[in-house]
C-alpha cells in the first residue's frame, strides 16, 4: 500500500460525499412533488406519459397495489426483453448478423437485466446486436434502476406518514426516477465518457491493420451511453466481455475515476433523501455512516491483501512490493483496482476493472462477503436504502430487547408483524445462496464448469450464487456459467433475490404507514448517534453475514491458509 494510493481513494470518497447532499436533497424534492429546476422542461413530458398510459398521478396505492404494479411491470419487462433476445436475428441494427440468443441464455439474461443484476453468461461483442444492447439491455438498465428507487421512496413514505393507507403511486415514482434523475445524469456522464475517448457509434466493428501487419476486427457500438446508465444505475453489465478492464469501456484514469464515482453517487445520496423526507437529516447521515464504515473496511482489506503479494512467489525470491498484479488493470494501479473491487460489490453493480478470480484468497473473500451482507454498503440504487432500513429496524428491535423497552424507529413502533417480515426478507439470501451452492457442489454437470478444484472451486460456485441472489452481477471468471444448469438456477436466484426480498419489505412499509407516529420521549432510543451506527454495523455483520461463515471457512479462508502452507489450486 502507498500514500498516493490512499490519497486517490480518499479523494474519490470525498467527491462522493460532497455530491451526496445536493443530489439527495434534489431527489427528495422530486419525489415530494416540489418544484425543481428541471420541472419546466420535463413536466410536460411527464404529463404526456401519464395521459398515454392512462395513469392518474393523483391516485395513490396501498402497499399491496404498489407491489403488484411493480411485479406486473417486471413481468412484462421480462417477456419483452426475452422476445428481443429470441428474435434478435430478424430485428434491425444487427450489422454483425448475430443469431437469436438460445432459450436458456435468453431466460438468464432477461431476468438478469430485469432485476438490476446484469449477470453475463455471454460475450457481449459476439452475442448481442446493437439493437439488443440499446432497445433491450440499456432500456432495462434505466427501468430496473428506476424501479429500485421507486421502491425505496415508497418505504421512506412509511415513516413520513401517520395512520396512512397508501405509499404513493408506483407509476409516478418510476417515471420521475427515470425522467428527473437517471436520464439527465446519464446524458452528462455519457458526454463525459465520450470526451475521455469512449466510442459512441452504430458501427458493428472496424477492421484495422496492427503494427505487425496482421488484420484485426475490433468490436464497436454505442458504448458511452450504455456505460453511463450501467454505472449510474448500478447495473454493471458491460458492452464488452472484459467490462471496465477494456480500454473502450474504460479508456483512462479519468474514465475510471468517473466510473467509480457514478456507481456510488445515487446510492450514497438516497440516505440523504430519506433523512430529508422524514424530516431528520441526521438520520440519513447515520445510515450513510454505517454503510461507509463497512465499505471503507472492505476497501482496506482488499488493498492490503493484494498489495502484500503472493507468498508462493515471495518464497521463490520475487519482490513482494509490487503486490499481486495478476488480473489487475495495470493502467490504474493497485489502489484503484482494489477500490473498484470493493465498490462494485458493496453496491449491486457488478462492473469490474480487475478479474475477481485472480484476487488473493482474502481479497476475493471481501467482495463475496459484501454481497452476502445484502448489498447495503451502500447497495444498489434504491435496493441498498430499503435493505439498510430493514437492518435499522432489526437494530432498534434488538436494542429494545436489551433495555426492556418497546422498540421504535422514527416514531413508528416495531412490533411482531414487522419483525417476522424483516426476518423473512433477511433469510431469503442465505436460503437461496447456500441452497443452490450446496446442490451445485455435488452435481457433476455443475462441477464440470469449474476451472479450479478444492476451496477455490467452491469459492467460484459460492460467488456465483451470491452475486446472482444479491443482484450484483460480477463473477469469479473461472466459472463457465453458460450452461443450462447455471443459466436456469442463477436466473431463479436473481428473481428470488429481488422479488422475494422486496415483497416482505413492502409489507413492512404498509404496516408502518398505517401506524400513528408517536412523539419521542425520554425512553426513545436515539438513532442518529455513533452508538446507533455502531449497533447497526454490528447487526449487519452478525445477522446479515454470520450465517455464511461456515461456507466461507471452507472456501476463501481455508484457501488462504493452504496458500501460506505453499499449496495453491
Amino acid at each position: 500500500m502507498t500514500m498516493i494510493g490512499w490519497l486517490q481513494i480518499g479523494l474519490l470518497f470525498a467527491c462522493v460525499v460532497a455530491a451526496a447532499k445536493p443530489l439527495g436533497v434534489y431527489m427528495a424534492r422530486v419525489f415530494s412533488g416540489e418544484k425543481t429546476f428541471l420541472q419546466p422542461v420535463l413536466r410536460p413530458l411527464e404529463t404526456a406519459f401519464y395521459k398515454l398510459s392512462g395513469v392518474d398521478p393523483g391516485k395513490e396505492q396501498n402497499w399491496l397495489a404498489y407491489a403488484m404494479a411493480m411485479l406486473i411491470f417486471s413481468l412484462f419487462g421480462f417477456l419483452s426483453l426475452y422476445a428481443i433476445l429470441r428474435l434478435q436475428a430478424v430485428l434491425p441494427w444487427n450489422p454483425q448478423g448475430f443469431d437469436n440468443v438460445p432459450p436458456d441464455l435468453a431466460f438468464n439474461t432477461a431476468i438478469s437485466f430485469l432485476t438490476n443484476t446484469n449477470w453475463q453468461s455471454y460475450v457481449g461483442e459476439t452475442t448481442m446486436s446493437n439493437f439488443t444492447q440499446m432497445a433491450g439491455l440499456a432500456v432495462h438498465n434505466f427501468l430496473s434502476a428506476a424501479t429500485g428507487i421507486a421502491l425505496a421512496i415508497a418505504v421512506t413514505r412509511a415513516f413520513v406518514r401517520s395512520s396512512a393507507a397508501t405509499l404513493g403511486n408506483f407509476w409516478v415514482d418510476m417515471t420521475r426516477a427515470t425522467l428527473y434523475i437517471l436520464l439527465p445524469l446519464s446524458i452528462i456522464v455519457a458526454l463525459a465518457f465520450v470526451a475521455t475517448g469512449m466510442p459512441q457509434t452504430l458501427l458493428g466493428s472496424v477492421d484495422v491493420t496492427t503494427l505487425e501487419g496482421a488484420k484485426q476486427t475490433i468490436a464497436m457500438g454505442p458504448m458511452a451511453s450504455q456505460e453511463a446508465i450501467k454505472q449510474l444505475g448500478t447495473n454493471g453489465g458491460g458492452f464488452l466481455n472484459a467490462n471496465a478492464a477494456h480500454p473502450f469501456e474504460n479508456p483512462n484514469a479519468v474514465s475510471n475515476f468517473l466510473s467509480i464515482f457514478s456507481m456510488l453517487v445515487i446510492s450514497a445520496a438516497l440516505p440523504i433523501t430519506f433523512g430529508r423526507m422524514v424530516g431528520r437529516d441526521r438520520q440519513g447521515w447515520a445510515l450513510l455512516a454505517g454503510m461507509g464504515i463497512l465499505l471503507i473496511a472492505g476497501v482496506a482489506i482488499v488493498y492490503g491483501s493484494e498489495a502484500g503479494g503472493n507468498p508462493l512467489l515471495t518464497a521463490l525470491g520475487v519482490d513482494p512490493s509490487g503486490g499481486n498484479m495478476e488480473g489487475k488493470e495495470v493502467r490504474f494501479g493497485m489502489a484503484m483496482s482494489s477500490l473498484f473491487v470493493a465498490i462494485t460489490t458493496g453496491l449491486s453493480c457488478g462492473a469490474v476493472n480487475a478479474m475477481h478470480d485472480s484476487l488473493m484468497p482474502l481479497g476475493g473473500l471481501v467482495p463475496m462477503f459484501l454481497i452476502q451482507l445484502g448489498e447495503v454498503l451502500p447497495g444498489g440504487v434504491g435496493s441498498g436504502l430499503y435493505g439498510m432500513i430493514v437492518f435499522a429496524i432489526l437494530a432498534v428491535f434488538i436494542a429494545g430487547l436489551m433495555v426492556g423497552r418497546t422498540p421504535e424507529f422514527l416514531g413508528k413502533k416495531i412490533e411482531v408483524r414487522e419483525m417476522k417480515l424483516a426476518m423473512l426478507a433477511v433469510l431469503i439470501l442465505p436460503l437461496v445462496i447456500l441452497g443452490f451452492s450446496a446442490v451445485a457442489a455435488v452435481l457433476p454437470s455443475a462441477l464440470a464448469s469449474l476451472a479450479n478444484n478444492g476451496p477455490h472451486g467452491l469459492s467460484e460456485i459460492l460467488y456465483a450464487y451470491s452475486s446472482a441472489t444479491g443482484n450484483n452481477g460480477s463473477a469469479f471468471a473461472g466459472l463457465s456459467a453458460n450452461t443450462p444448469w447455471y443459466n436456469t438456477t442463477l436466473g431463479i436466484s436473481m428473481a428470488l433475490g429481488r422479488f422475494a426480498y422486496v415483497v416482505p419489505v413492502m409489507a413492512i412499509a404498509g404496516s408502518l404507514a398505517a401506524k400513528k407516529k408517536t412523539a419521542e420521549s425520554a425512553g426513545t432510543f436515539p438513532t442518529t448517534t455513533p452508538l446507533f451506527v455502531g449497533l447497526l454495523v454490528g447487526i449487519i455483520l452478525i445477522v446479515g453475514g454470520l450465517q455464511f461463515f461456515p461456507a466461507l471457512a471452507l472456501g476463501p479462508i481455508v484457501e488462504h491458509f493452504t496458500l501460506l502452507a505453499g499449496k495453491t489450486f
